[in-house]
């Protein structure tokens, strides 16, 4: 069976992990965190980056940051993980679930537009598969509206849109280093911080709300409880993981664009032929090749496809419901037929395996089985 994913870990990362536990620092704030660190704080020009413990602390994070309270709505698209939505409402904000675009299942700009009240506080936009939202335009809607811009860049780490990185649109923006991730340490996610005001207050935060990087970099004496917060530290472990991962970063994005772009290549005509819909990549949005996606023309008929395919050996897997038919997303108002294009989606995207070890023979016996479904 060809597998769906398999993370890349690779004898350098277990010498890392290795030479982590020899340096009896293992905890966090170690120095792989800073590696990693200002690795990423140079190579996507922001002001700062948190390493944190996953995508959905740094979501909540950004949450705190952004001053979301009871009463409040952040929008959001319906069409992606629950921790966009979750994060927000955990601290009693309201999410507004909008529809997609039916090109790139990205934030709808227009709906988003027409969902801002005056109790907006943030729109949190969504990269899906790495592929570049309108984030520009975002970006100025936000400005208008007095609104905070977070971007979930879950997909999409070192991707951009018109030259400049995904994850610095926005005041803040967050990174997942899950398995299933181009880049990854098993779990683990970071904050990007492109807003200076925040820069202080996040390091707080993810210090159980106390000023304990003030006191590492030695601008206090000692440090103490100063605001609220959580345990959102990586592991120094993790972070060597995570730092041979990043090493090597341009590697994994560069193969697994070219397994995309032969993906791509070899399915067009046939998807073109049976009204099937690929992957859209808009001109400026440059991405790194997270995902590969088939959407179907019906439920029953991504079932079929699923099944079709397992029997040939190779796994594939359908992806996100949409949250607004969820059974939180109902008590926040949602309904059926509110959002047909992440209904549409959630019935009939399957994702095909896609993974930096994926050999060309294998490809080829995916696009095979691929190929041989017919109707």
């Amino acid at each position: 069976m060809i597998p769906f994913n398999v993370a890349t870990i690779t004898a350098r990362e277990i010498s890392l992990i290795q030479e982590s536990i020899a340096r009896h620092h293992i905890s966090g704030v170690g120095p792989f965190t800073k590696l990693s660190e200002e690795f990423l704080q140079r190579e996507l020009g922001a002001r700062r980056v948190l390493l944190t413990t996953s995508c959905t602390h740094s979501l909540e994070m950004a949450a705190l940051l952004a001053g979301i309270a009871p009463g409040d709505e952040v929008i959001v698209p319906s069409y992606t993980f629950v921790s966009t939505a979750s994060a927000f409402a955990l601290h009693g904000a309201t999410p507004v679930f909008v529809d997609v675009d039916r090109d790139t299942l990205n934030l709808d700009y227009e709906l988003t537009k027409a969902a801002l009240t005056p109790r907006t506080k943030a729109i949190c936009v969504v990269h899906y598969g790495g592929i570049s939202a309108d984030v520009d335009r975002f970006a100025q809607l936000a400005a208008e509206h007095s609104v905070v811009l977070i971007e979930d860049n879950a997909h999409g780490l070192f991707a951009s849109f018109d030259g400049k990185p995904l994850g610095t649109f926005g005041a803040l923006g967050t990174q997942s280093f899950h398995e299933t991730k181009n880049v990854t340490c098993g779990e683990g996610g970071a904050l990007v911080i492109n807003d200076p005001r925040l820069v202080e207050r996040a390091e707080i935060l993810r210090e159980k709300g106390t000023d304990r990087s003030r006191f590492l970099r030695g601008q206090v004496d000692k440090y103490t409880w100063v605001d609220i917060g959580s345990s959102w530290v990586l592991s120094d472990m993790l972070a060597a993981v995570l730092w041979g991962q990043l090493e090597r970063a341009g590697e994994i994005d560069a193969r697994r664009v070219e397994i995309f772009d032969r993906y791509d290549r070899e399915l067009r005509e046939w998807a073109d032929e049976r009204g099937f819909r690929l992957p859209f990549v808009p001109p400026k949005s440059r991405h790194t090749g997270h995902l590969f996606s088939v959407r179907l023309r019906s439920g029953e008929q991504r079932d079929r496809f699923i099944t079709h395919l397992k029997e040939r050996g190779v796994s594939a897997v359908f992806h996100y419901q949409p949250l607004h038919l969820s059974n939180v997303g109902i008590r926040f108002g949602g309904r059926p037929g509110m959002c047909p294009v992440a209904e549409e989606a959630g019935d009939t995207l399957v994702r095909l395996p896609l993974f930096f070890d994926l050999s060309p023979d294998d490809q080829s016996r995916v696009i095979d089985a691929v190929r041989s479904f017919d109707r």
